[in-house]
Parts: C-alpha cells; sequence; structure tokens
C-alpha cells in the first residue's frame, strides 16, 4: 500500500501536491519524469489516494476507506489508467477513445476524474497531437498524469501545457533503510551493493534483491574481476562470449565491475576493508591491491566506461566486452 506518507524522498514534491490538493490549486495536467524503478506510478496512485479518501488523518490518506481501497485495487471508477496493445506504442486511437471520447463523462464518485498515462513517451506524434486537443480545453474536473522517462520523446506543445515533476534520487541513507524493512533477512554487505548499484533509485534496488538475476550477475562478475590476471586470451574470449550469450542488457554487469574496482582504489588507498562493498571478497582485494597500480585502476575505469559507450552505440557486445576484459587483464 502506499499514500504520499509512505513514500520515501522527493519530501518537496509531496509537500507541494498536498498544498495544492488542500487549497484546490491543482493543475489539470502533471507530467512526472524519471528513470524506472524512480516511483512515478507510486507518486500517481498516491495522488490518487489524497484525491479521493474518505477519512484523511493528519498525515494524508487512510488507505483503508472504500474509495482508498478502490484506488489501491485498481477499481475506483473516477482512476482511469490507460491501457495499450503494444508495449513500445500509444496509438490515436487508444487516446481518443480511454481519454478523448470520455473525458465529458463526469466523474461517478468524487470531484476529480483522473486520467494516467504510463510511459508516456510511447505516444506516437499522432496520439500526442489526440491529447492535446483535451488538454487546451480540459473540463474543470479532469486531471492528467503523464508518467515519462524521457522527456525529449514529448511534443513541445505537450511540455507547455502540464506542470512538470522530476522526481529525484534518494540518499544511500533512504535507500538502504527502505531496503532493510523491505528485506530483513538479506545480509548487510548484498544491501550496500543494491545501495551502490541502484543509484538513489528504491525501485531499481528493490528489483536487485528481489530477483535472481543480480545473484547471478554478482557471482558472473566476483569471478572475473577476481581471476582476470589468470586468464590467457582463449578464456577471455569465451568468457566475452559466455556473457553477451547469457545477458541481453549487460550494463548490470558493468556497474558492478565499476563497483569492483571502486572497492579495489579504496582499498590500495586507505587499507581499511571496512569500507568495502565487496566485504566478502577481502582477500582477492588484498591479493590484486598491490600488483594493481592506480593508473591501472583508473584506465579500467575508463575502459569500462568506454564499453558501455559502445554498447549504447551498437557495437558488436562480445567484440565490446572482450575489448574490455584485455585492458582489464592488461591493467
Amino acid at each position: 500500500m502506499t499514500g504520499f506518507k509512505d513514500i520515501i524522498g522527493n519530501e518537496l514534491i509531496k509537500e507541494q501536491l498536498s498544498d495544492a490538493i488542500e487549497h484546490g490549486r491543482l493543475s489539470h495536467a502533471y507530467l512526472l519524469s524519471g528513470d524506472e524503478g524512480m516511483g512515478k506510478k507510486k507518486f500517481a496512485e498516491s495522488l490518487c489516494l489524497e484525491l479521493f479518501c474518505d477519512s484523511p488523518d493528519e498525515h494524508g490518506a487512510c488507505l483503508s476507506c472504500p474509495s482508498c481501497k478502490k484506488v489501491l485495487s485498481g477499481n475506483h471508477p473516477d482512476v482511469i489508467w490507460l491501457k495499450s496493445d503494444k508495449p513500445d506504442l500509444i496509438k490515436v486511437d487508444e487516446i481518443r477513445e480511454q481519454i478523448v471520447d470520455t473525458a465529458q463523462i463526469k466523474p461517478f464518485l468524487g470531484k476529480f476524474k483522473v486520467y494516467i498515462i504510463p510511459d508516456c513517451e510511447r505516444m506516437n506524434q499522432q496520439a500526442q497531437n489526440a491529447l492535446l486537443k483535451i488538454l487546451e480545453e480540459p473540463p474543470e474536473y479532469m486531471l492528467i498524469l503523464l508518467l515519462c522517462g524521457d522527456e525529449t520523446a514529448m511534443l513541445e506543445t505537450i511540455l507547455s501545457r502540464v506542470v512538470r515533476i522530476k522526481l529525484k534520487p534518494r540518499t544511500d541513507a533512504m535507500v538502504k533503510d527502505h531496503l532493510r524493512k523491505l528485506f530483513p533477512e538479506a545480509e548487510d554487505s548484498r544491501i550496500d551493493l543494491a545501495v551502490a548499484f541502484s543509484r538513489g533509485n528504491p525501485g531499481k534496488a528493490e528489483k536487485l534483491l528481489s530477483g535472481e538475476e543480480f545473484s547471478e550477475w554478482y557471482i558472473e562478475t566476483v569471478s572475473i574481476c577476481r581471476n582476470i590476471k589468470k586468464m590467457d586470451s582463449g578464456r577471455i574470449a569465451m568468457e566475452a562470449a559466455k556473457l553477451t550469450s547469457s545477458y541481453d542488457d549487460l550494463s548490470g554487469i558493468l556497474e558492478l565491475m565499476q563497483l569492483w574496482y571502486r572497492d579495489l582504489m579504496m582499498f590500495k588507498v586507505t587499507k581499511d576493508i571496512g569500507g568495502l562493498l565487496y566485504r566478502d571478497e577481502r582477500k582477492a582485494m588484498m591479493e590484486l591491491a598491490p600488483i594493481c597500480s592506480y593508473e591501472g585502476v583508473e584506465a579500467i575505469m575508463e575502459a569500462i566506461e568506454t564499453c558501455r559507450i559502445r554498447l549504447k552505440a551498437n557495437v558488436n557486445p562480445e567484440l565490446a566486452m572482450e575489448l574490455l576484459l584485455l585492458k582489464m587483464k592488461e591493467n
């Protein structure tokens, strides 16, 4: 269950929205932007809870009244989540049928009728133009929430008619506390690694700890980084092929490699094993630190970033990973 009181961080945004609800100053349209996992859907749901709750307390929505339960179950008649047939496209007909053609129907239960469009950047130009017509002259009871990962895909005419809210990364302490509550049995070292990996994105951190993929990435990364110096060119080619055939998205592997060499650099500087994210790999760090120079570790960090750029540019992934592993062995 969620409500503004249960969303971590972004306090100013929550205060501004709560104040707008309390004083009747809500805009007719908001665009909530942020990477996947930053909480756009939770914010949209929480705003609906605050709007429709029958028995709010001093902290906001009660989460237990009939209206709150309808919002939380996805069955509130005045909260419409746009549905699309294709995962990468919202068509003009879907905007017309689900929003434009129903906008003049007044709310059934409350003062507002809320339309929520997840991943709104999937709208093609025709769909955005259809939405623009209703944004220009919306009914007084209408509230449109656009959830966006990439604002650059939106027409300027759309952006100029909405209040834009960018969700900010949370602090490491916030994410760690959040994970500790959700995963009380998780090891501290895994939580710390997930926090560093997520870069302030609580949804990403949750996904990492709740799925098997993170454990697989961890095992693969540790094995390569620990043993790269002993690998010959044939083994390196095999490892590169294995990685590219096992994972469609190699960004997680690269991120964990970056954190490994961040640890190695930190250990070389401080000789403090207590500050390591890979705390279970103390022995490997102690063995590698004397044979890796500062310049070498920096060269590897640069090579990881170069590999990330190459993969985004659609360079052959197996070749990009092989070049990275060779650079790791050399340094």
